[in-house]
């Protein structure tokens, strides 16, 4: 399984003066130390530069995500988010513009998302997006 893994999971996972004991930080641990393959985007990036500060905070960022391969959205993927977002919200289910993206990046690449943000889950009833952990794993 190959995971993009969300801002939400990385702002954690980043913060020295919290210890992040949620699942979905712990099965990011794991993932960096085993087989599967963590993939990110410019707009998780962006968004853990603006929300970190100082300049040692954003060196480590960099050197990190240095390593993880890069998707990048294209026309068909905004085009594809707006038409996410719309058919989520005539279903009642309200998600953000930058989300959006990120699920349809998901769905073009055949990523799974790691997050933390439950509005992943609830658009991922209108669409075939897998949120981890897996509905199989989640059961047991």
């Amino acid at each position: 399984m190959t995971l993009l893994v969300d801002t939400s999971v990385w702002s954690l996972a980043l913060r020295r003066d919290v210890t992040a004991a949620v699942p979905e930080v712990q099965h990011l641990k794991e993932v960096l130390l085993g087989s599967e393959v963590i993939v990110t985007t410019g707009l998780v990036l962006q968004e853990l530069l603006q929300g970190f500060s100082g300049p040692k905070a954003r060196a480590q960022i960099l050197e990190r995500f240095a390593a993880l391969p890069l998707v990048q959205p294209d026309r068909d993927d905004h085009i594809g988010a707006a038409t996410l977002r719309n058919t989520c919200r005539r279903a009642g289910v309200q998600i953000g513009t930058i989300d959006a993206l990120l699920a349809q990046l998901c769905l073009r690449h055949d990523l799974s998302i790691l997050t933390t943000d439950r509005d992943f889950t609830h658009a991922a009833k209108h669409c075939a997006l897998r949120v981890w952990p897996a509905r199989e794993r989640a059961r047991r």
